[in-house]
């Protein structure tokens, strides 16, 4: 699990390709990577990936064709910056939301315009993904935990403050830019549940049928 709080960027510095899919190398010389091992989960512009490769200042990690496929990791080039978080542990607190690491979907920024000293970007999802965002409800852009400011249709606006436009890859966005996008997971929970269909019902004759009454 993450928070969707960035702790560095960093810069993927190898792409190797191979038939399942790619591996890549990412440099982070403002990521302490002291703490880490072979295994653990670092999220990639909000991928869960597993480090498969340790070394002080970079990790290497194999991205499969099925996460291609789902995220903008199928544009990955090499030189391109990357946001960063190692994985929650128990004694961290939450600043951002739970985020699993696993996208929903990839958006597309169609619009990016100065709100003061802040900026206000525009994203267009898949309308499937559209009854889980809800104004003011949580949602991750490229590993970004962000509120959602507003909602027409299946274009969703948040406003990014300077500290989070400087310290993520957000400030390198353009229009037409891919970004992954993660949903809050209560929501798909919440929808999970709603739609389970079960006939069974615990009452007095059903305790007494096995044996608890």
């Amino acid at each position: 699990m993450f928070t969707g709080i960035i702790q560095s960027k960093g810069n993927v510095v190898e792409v190797h390709s191979s038939d399942k899919g790619v591996v890549l190398v990412f440099s982070c010389n403002d990521l302490d990577l002291s703490d880490c091992s072979i295994g653990d989960s670092i999220a990639v512009n909000g991928v869960c990936l597993t480090v498969t490769e340790l070394k002080e200042n970079s990790f290497t990690s194999d991205v499969s064709q099925e996460t291609l496929n789902c995220t903008n990791f199928s544009e990955v080039k090499k030189g391109q910056n990357v946001n960063l978080e190692k994985s929650l542990r128990l004694n961290q607190g939450i600043d951002g939301h739970l985020v699993s690491g696993h996208i929903d979907g990839v958006g597309e920024v169609i619009s990016i315009d100065k709100e003061g000293t802040s900026t206000r970007l525009k994203i267009k999802v898949n309308k499937d993904l559209t009854k889980y965002i809800a104004k003011k409800g949580s949602i991750c852009i490229n590993g970004v935990s962000l509120t959602v400011n507003e909602i027409d249709g299946n274009v969703f606006g948040v406003n990014i403050v300077p500290h989070t436009f400087s310290v993520t890859t957000l400030g390198e966005l353009k229009v037409n830019s891919p970004v992954n996008i993660e949903i809050d997971i209560i929501a798909r929970h919440i929808e999970q549940l709603l739609n389970h269909k079960t006939s069974a019902r615990i009452d007095k004759a059903l305790l007494i049928k096995n044996g608890y009454l």
